[in-house]
């Protein structure tokens, strides 16, 4: 699973900022594409990144115009780069740029009105690579957009009661989304949205009642569920994991509680089917030094931490499924690279999973905390 670099809509408190701080670089689902405003100062244009061949290569898409700081971006399967501009300070207009030879294509494809103090944001990539989502964001409401993929432009497809922020897919066909929603005044909680049941909202994360419990990233191959919450320290959100589905306790982990810094996860192994506690996790460590890459799986007591290439575009990278972790990075010399971090797996017990011919399916139901009996958490 790939993590993708979005603008999350503004929390009252101190939410205002990119979950995973790449720095508007994201990555398509299949890890095949990505884009990010490139240039400097008021020439800014779109940049669409290669990925899936044998050298990383950029193409510009620039227009008769510079792009705004805070246009956002969404590279889609096909090569095709998403951009949403707002415009008059409450217009969202939405157009897609490809290649034409030696010229940028772009195709418009509407506009969403975001009223008042609603702000509209575009969701992670989603799975099936031709749809954009976007949401914007009420003091009360948050509505869901199709956004491209649609037979007739932009579309409102759901309605959610409550103020949302987040977005994390939690299947590969796009139907099942994650958000993190408060009400009223009460505290965020995670909610899984039905896309296909005109956005049916069923609870997926209750730590404790009045934790703020946060989804970051889950990977649909293992079901692994990357947690922010405050449950285990009131006041301070640790990062915690559980599995999609299951009844056992959310776990938090000592070892990726760092002092005087924050760790953020941006990226999950995918193909471990069924076995989460294998899965190699790419996390992002922020100190006042700087920026550096960490690696963990639920199964081990270790965070290994290795220095970030120059020029890491921080907080973005992949996952092969063999278990090696890419990170782009952009420099003068090199304005397109991408960075092969290797980690060695460690020596554990796999257990055998006998999977029936019938397709399992795996609803998001609530993670609570519960008795282990006699399991030992990992971590």
């Amino acid at each position: 699973m790939t993590a993708c670099a979005i603008e999350t809509a503004a929390e009252d408190d101190d939410r205002d900022k990119d979950p995973t701080g790449s720095a508007g670089f994201t990555i398509t689902a299949n890890g095949a594409y990505a884009a990010r405003l490139a240039g400097a100062g008021d020439a800014l244009y779109v940049e669409r990144w290669t990925l899936d061949g044998p050298e990383p290569y950029a193409v510009p898409l620039p227009l008769g115009q510079p792009e705004e700081p805070h246009a956002q971006l969404l590279p889609l399967a096909d090569g095709r780069v998403l951009v949403a501009r707002r415009v008059d300070g409450r217009r969202n207009t939405f157009s897609l740029l490809y290649p034409t030879g030696p010229a940028t294509g772009e195709l418009q494809l509407g506009a969403v009105e975001a009223p008042g103090s609603e702000r509209l944001v575009l969701l992670p990539p989603s799975p099936d690579g031709i749809c954009a989502y976007a949401m914007c964001v009420g003091p009360d409401t948050t509505t869901l957009w199709l956004v491209a993929g649609g037979a007739f432009g932009p579309e409102q497809i759901a309605e959610v009661k409550g103020r949302c922020t987040g977005g994390v897919w939690l299947d590969r066909t796009g139907r099942m989304l994650a958000l993190d929603r408060r009400l009223d005044d009460g505290p965020v909680k995670a909610v899984a949205v039905d896309l296909e049941r005109g956005g049916e909202v069923t609870p997926l994360l209750q730590i404790t009642e009045e934790s703020d419990d946060r989804l970051l990233l889950a990977d649909p191959d293992s079901g692994l569920l990357l947690i922010g919450s405050d449950a285990p320290s009131p006041g301070r959100e640790r990062l915690g994991w559980g599995v999609l589905g299951s009844l056992l306790p959310v776990r938090f982990p000592e070892c990726l509680r760092l002092d005087d810094a924050a760790v953020t996860p941006f990226a999950v192994q995918p193909g471990q089917v069924l076995m989460p506690e294998s899965c190699s996790v790419a996390l992002r460590i922020d100190a006042a030094g700087g920026s550096w890459v960490g690696t963990w799986e639920p199964s081990s007591r270790r965070l290994a931490q290795s220095a970030a290439p120059v020029g890491w575009l921080a907080g973005a990278g992949l996952w092969t499924a063999g278990g090696v972790l890419r990170l782009p990075y952009a420099t003068a010399g090199a304005p397109c690279g991408l960075a092969d971090l290797e980690t060695p797996p460690e020596p554990l017990p796999v257990p055998v999973v006998v999977v029936a011919d019938e397709p399992r399916v795996c609803r998001p139901v609530p993670l609570q905390q519960a008795p282990l009996g006699d399991r030992k958490p990992a971590g």
